[in-house]
């Protein structure tokens, strides 16, 4: 589990960029609150407690976060990203300037709350899929401008990321599929395509049911076959067909009800939509002290 700041360059991500855009959009033309009620001269400390059990993400951000707003503010973390999380728990302190600290804090929160929700979620499915060679990850159904923080804390929580985005990987969907003429004519156009724009990328198509399985595989040229809202016993019929010629994902309709019964019938990944875009954030708080 990451301890470090994302690789900006693996989600087309600027972190630096996101802290300035969000504290612009906060801040206007200033936190007129506490330049009214609290004197420039003023320093203070706080602490960031937890209030509710779970795994912490965005300690790295939040620094990043702190230090953005003032280089004079001292971080002391406690608590590094990853780690399991119960009430009462300090993640760090900060200390400086009063008007620096309330500056920052709903920033701050908003992030790690959500980024802790987000791990917290993904591991709980993770350890649902234990004892399997199935791996958890995401999809493209994050919040626009902020994917990179959600994707990072799937990987705090445990899981993996998926695509980033729709440069990094050839994905043929049904809409593609029926648009294109049909699997054949898909599959054919992705792979002359990658050979005249001379890219490296991986294929994968989806299956809407087993006819469709059938299809791709008379077919080939691709790396993974996704079988998008499969029944259980259709899921162990497709593993059977494909027999390890290539990846395998389930997708559609997975929960942590099920996840554990998809999981064991023996797909390589699991993605999960709702990993990123169904989250109950987790409930931080900064506290002077």
């Amino acid at each position: 589990m990451s301890k470090k700041l994302l690789p900006e360059s693996q989600y087309n991500f600027n972190v630096k960029k996101f802290i300035l855009s969000a504290l612009e959009e906060d801040t206007g033309d200033g936190d007129h609150t506490s330049l009214a009620c609290i004197p420039a001269t003023t320093k203070g400390k706080a602490q960031l407690l937890v209030k509710e059990n779970g795994i912490i993400a965005g300690v790295s951000l939040a620094s990043e976060i702190f230090h953005e707003v003032d280089k004079k503010l001292k971080v002391d973390v406690l608590i590094n990203d990853g780690a399991i999380i119960k009430k009462g728990d300090i993640i760090l302190t900060v200390e400086g300037s009063a008007r620096s600290i309330l500056l920052a804090e709903r920033l701050v929160l908003n992030c790690m709350q959500r980024m802790s929700g987000i791990a917290t979620y993904t591991n709980k499915l993770v350890k649902l899929c234990k004892n399997t060679n199935t791996k958890v990850i995401d999809t493209r159904k994050t919040t626009p401008n902020i994917r990179g923080l959600e994707k990072w804390a799937v990987l705090i929580g445990g899981g993996a990321n998926h695509r980033i985005g729709l440069y990094d990987m050839i994905l043929i969907k049904d809409n593609h599929i029926d648009y294109a003429g049909g699997i054949t004519q898909a599959i054919e156009a992705a792979n002359k395509y990658l050979k005249q724009k001379k890219k490296r990328l991986k294929i994968e198509i989806e299956a809407r049911n087993l006819s469709e399985v059938k299809q791709i595989l008379a077919v080939g040229n691709v790396h993974r076959i996704m079988l998008d809202n499969f029944s259980i016993a259709d899921i162990k019929k497709a593993i059977k067909l494909i027999n390890h010629k290539y990846e395998t994902e389930a997708s559609g309709g997975i929960t942590e009800k099920n996840i554990k019964s998809y999981a064991q019938c023996g797909v390589d990944f699991i993605s999960v939509g709702a990993l990123t875009h169904n989250i109950k954030s987790i409930d931080l708080s900064l506290k002077a002290i």
